[in-house]
């Protein structure tokens, strides 16, 4: 008696099977990646000062506020100054760019590298620019899932909106530096709390209940008390 070849049926059981199953197992998450893109755009420029001295060579204050005015040097860039000299001298030179700086509605990071040709400063102008990812994204097919992935258009929004909400772009790359606390009000925040003196806020007497912290029930349709 002769048996009938397997090869044939399991091809046709494969292919039933295949014919069976979702078009979104396919689909992957690397097709739909939900990730801000971060350019560097940082450059730096040399700035020179009378040898010797902190006061800025000829030229140089109205480069400064060309640069500003041109947007080369913006608000929302992260600005650092690396002078040379001796630790006085280039701290002056530091605080002669600061003012410059402020005077434009900027401020600086004072910070020391090496090789700074003599007589000038570096100014580090970090500059980042920020993609947001390609939404919405529907690339996956909405039909029955049975892989119970996420669509994919999942996290568009969030990082739709982080991209556009943050207030500097390189707060993406890195934090920014700690400066010094005010003393004044932390200090005394610390004293009222050890002497237990924290005022509560004020009664808010424009609510229909105000009456009813003092033991006063409620008006009730709009009347008035005798």
């Amino acid at each position: 008696m002769k048996t009938m070849p397997s090869f044939p049926i399991v091809a046709v059981i494969l292919l039933g099977l295949a014919a069976c199953a979702p078009v979104t197992t396919a689909y992957t998450t690397a097709e739909a990646q939900k990730h801000l893109t971060v350019d560097d755009a940082s450059h730096s420029i040399s700035v020179f000062f009378v040898p010797g001295t902190a006061r800025l060579a000829r030229g140089e204050v109205a480069r400064l506020d060309h640069m500003v005015a041109a947007g080369e040097i913006g608000t929302h860039d992260r600005i650092s100054v690396s002078p040379a000299g001796r630790p006085w001298l280039a701290a002056r030179r530091t605080d002669v760019i600061a003012s410059i700086m402020l005077r434009n509605g900027l401020t600086i990071q004072p910070v020391q590298i090496a090789a700074v040709p003599r007589d000038s400063a570096v100014i580090e102008i970090g500059r980042y620019l920020v993609t947001l990812p390609d939404c919405p994204d529907w690339s996956k097919p909405p039909s029955a899932d049975f892989t119970n992935m996420n669509m994919s258009n999942f996290g568009c929004a969030t990082t739709s909106n982080l991209g556009e909400m943050v207030a500097d772009p390189a707060d993406l790359v890195g934090g920014r530096p700690l400066g010094p606390v005010a003393a004044g009000p932390a200090v005394a925040a610390v004293e009222r709390y050890n002497a237990d003196k924290n005022a509560l806020p004020p009664e808010n007497t424009g609510l229909p209940i105000a009456g009813a912290s003092n033991g006063t029930p409620p008006l009730q349709g709009g009347g008035t008390s005798k």
